[in-house]
């Protein structure tokens, strides 16, 4: 057998054992894929993990580090990017944002937050925990808030781009007034829990977020119940 002979064999078998090989993977890959087979793993290390659907293309959830953080989805539209602490953001069927558990501390403040989100809207509770860890001034308990208007996401946040562009602080003022008085922003309704002035109870609100009922112990452990009017002068 002369040289080019063995080397045309030599070459020939090369691309046999080559094409063989990738045919055996495919085989693997495919018996894989169609008999629902399952990788266990005792510890994976990921910076972002997408939960989505059975078409693989709408989220459900969203567990990731700050850097890639997902923004948020609100009337199917994603918001711009923006920091957002690590942890867990939920997706509902429609596709919005319906909540999330986050967390963070360093050398300034720490806290963590479960939000549940209206739908279509922002969060409207919160089980949060909130620290200076500088003077060790904290708040922790349950949050609520309500939305005097329907559907006024869209509207809402196209106000606070142009309070933005506002230069003065009177007339952000002005801005963040009118807001109010067109039931755009989110009034504060209720929280129990202790809050940064150390008092620890119930204090509840109207739907216009003026103080009406507190019931609580203060720092120096007196037991007081306070009914308010809308100015907030004690009643009784």
């Amino acid at each position: 057998m002369n040289d080019q002979k063995l080397k045309r064999r030599i070459n020939f078998l090369s691309y046999y054992a080559i094409v063989s090989s990738l045919a055996f993977i495919a085989i693997i890959l495919w018996m894989y894929k169609n008999t629902g087979a399952k990788e266990n793993y005792d510890e994976l290390y990921v910076k972002r993990l997408n939960i989505v659907d059975e078409t693989g293309e709408n989220l459900r959830m969203v567990i990731s580090n700050e850097s890639r953080q997902h923004s948020g989805i609100i009337h199917g539209e994603k918001l711009p990017k923006r920091e957002r602490p690590s942890g867990i953001i939920f997706f509902n069927s429609f596709g919005d944002e319906c909540g999330g558990l986050v967390y963070d501390g360093n050398e300034k403040d720490a806290g963590m937050v479960l939000s549940i989100d209206k739908f279509k809207e922002d969060q409207i509770m919160q089980l949060q925990y909130m620290e200076n860890t500088q003077n060790h001034n904290r708040k922790y308990g349950l949050q609520l808030w309500d939305y005097p208007k329907e559907n006024a996401f869209k509207e809402r946040n196209n106000e606070f781009k142009k309070i933005g562009m506002l230069e003065s602080a009177s007339e952000k003022k002005q801005a963040y007034q009118k807001m109010k008085s067109d039931s755009l922003l989110m009034a504060d309704r209720l929280f129990i829990g202790k809050g940064f002035n150390k008092d620890v109870g119930l204090f509840i609100k109207d739907k216009n977020g003026n103080p009406r009922i507190k019931i609580y112990v203060d720092d120096n452990d007196n037991p007081k119940i306070e009914l308010l009017d809308t100015e907030g002068k004690i009643i009784k």
